[in-house]
């Protein structure tokens, strides 16, 4: 090496120094320098947000039934200092936190569980009844909201405790009935953001059956669109050994569905999600007799409004032809148009996302869309730029070995046994959503 390369290594070496000095200053500034003192004070207050966890997760509610459940959060809030408003859209609650001018963010969690009956073993496991559709059936929070209801409230006690750290509005919302896809629009028809401020920015989070510690995000849509399919098939009825003298809907409802998961893979692009399931047949009340109807019952997800208006055409068109060549009359086709899909705002995921990143490191990344559905929408149609993130759940290890061939999968969101590990994941929880709020609200 000749004394001109020397030099030029040199500087090359502390150009490399400064650049790495610089990136190391970059990525501890901002919001995620927040980090530390914000994991000091959910370590502080974990017990407490424990003792809350399980007592939801063992207290299990019902949509627009969620009584118990918004009492308890609303006694939290006020005792952090928010003004509480409940019954907003039957059972829900907004808290509003005022702290100087500057924007208004909404946070939202859910109150609901769902009609099912708890398996998980768990020392706090739900034994709770409720009354669904007139029939007593078991209540369980096997979707998560239960954490989610926890990090709401952790971040909250977070960001109060940070006031001195950012200036603004926090607007947090716990919104009743999700799983019935009407809770949010049931807030909306209550008057929430006439009531209360439209907030400039709003956040949500869900759980996700993956390693606990990380955090999933995505631009664009991120859960599905929903409708809610329901199909009568007319025939005319007769017995069953003389089939030439009825017009069996059963046989239209087979063909039906064969049929519709061609209209799926053939006629919808295969590079756009979209799916189309029956759920529920109901026809017939003995062996030896063909009915008169048929009635299928199901459920439409797409992310693309061109694709939701496909898949719609098409299932009449399908009902319709499968009706005529059986010589029947024209079946009655419903679609009632259910929630839309969540779509993140990509210039509020340009700025969360370096934090993110800085806080989380290689646990924060991008992840593919849900094909579940979530009325949080509802929200985000109003005009309000929003990011909806996941939050993992489950023990590293644990998914570690659902990956291997023959592994046991982890139990996912709506399964009677899942079982989020509650600690690092609501830790985890309350640290991405209060770097979030403080990412829009610092000084």
């Amino acid at each position: 090496m000749n004394a001109s390369q020397a030099t030029t290594r040199a500087a090359v070496l502390v150009l490399a120094i400064a650049c790495g000095a610089f990136a190391h200053a970059q990525g501890t500034s901002g919001p995620a320098k927040f980090k530390a003192e914000i994991e000091a004070l959910t370590a502080k207050r974990y017990p407490a947000l424990e003792a809350l966890y399980t007592d939801i997760h063992a207290h299990p509610e019902l949509g627009f039934q969620e009584v118990r459940t918004a009492a308890l959060l609303a006694k939290q809030m006020r005792e952090l200092g928010f003004e509480v408003t409940e019954k907003i859209g039957k059972t829900g609650l907004v808290a509003i936190y005022r702290n100087g001018k500057g924007p208004t963010v909404m946070v939202r969690t859910e109150l609901d569980a769902l009609p099912m009956e708890e398996k998980s073993g768990l020392p706090y496991a739900s034994k709770a009844k409720a009354l669904y559709q007139g029939k007593e059936t078991f209540v369980s929070h096997s979707c998560g909201h239960d954490v989610h209801m926890t990090t709401w409230v952790g971040a909250a006690a977070a960001l109060v405790a940070m006031k001195g750290r950012w200036q603004g509005t926090l607007m947090f919302v716990a919104q009743p009935a999700e799983e019935l896809v009407n809770g949010a629009q049931s807030m909306m028809d209550d008057g929430i953001f006439t009531r209360f401020p439209k907030p400039n920015f709003a956040f949500a989070l869900h759980t996700d059956p993956v390693e606990f510690g990380t955090i999933g995000y995505n631009v664009g849509p991120v859960t599905s669109n929903y409708d809610d399919l329901r199909i009568v098939f007319k025939g005319r009825g007769g017995h069953g050994s003389a089939p030439h003298k009825a017009i069996d809907p059963i046989m239209m409802a087979a063909h039906f569905l064969v049929e519709m998961q061609s209209l799926v893979n053939r006629e919808k692009d295969p590079f756009e999600f979209g799916v189309a399931t029956i759920g529920a047949i109901e026809a017939g009340s003995a062996p030896n007799i063909i009915p008169d109807h048929a009635t299928l019952r199901g459920t439409i997800r797409t992310y693309l409004p061109e694709v939701r208006g496909k898949l719609h055409e098409g299932i009449r068109r399908v009902a319709n032809a499968v009706a005529s060549a059986a010589g029947a009359p024209a079946p009655e086709v419903r679609i009632d148009t259910g929630g839309d899909a969540v779509v993140n705002d990509a210039a509020l995921l340009a700025r969360i996302e370096p934090t993110f990143k800085a806080a989380f490191g290689d646990k924060a990344h991008r992840s593919p869309p849900a094909t579940a559905s979530e009325d949080y929408s509802v929200f985000v149609n109003a005009g309000i730029p929003s990011l909806f993130f996941e939050l993992g759940t489950a023990d590293p290890q644990r998914v570690a070995e659902s990956r291997l061939p023959g592994g046991k999968p982890v139990p996912f969101n709506h399964s009677p046994y899942y079982a989020p590990v509650p600690e690092p994941t609501i830790k985890t929880g309350v640290l991405a959503m209060s770097l979030a709020v403080l990412t829009v609200l610092g000084k």
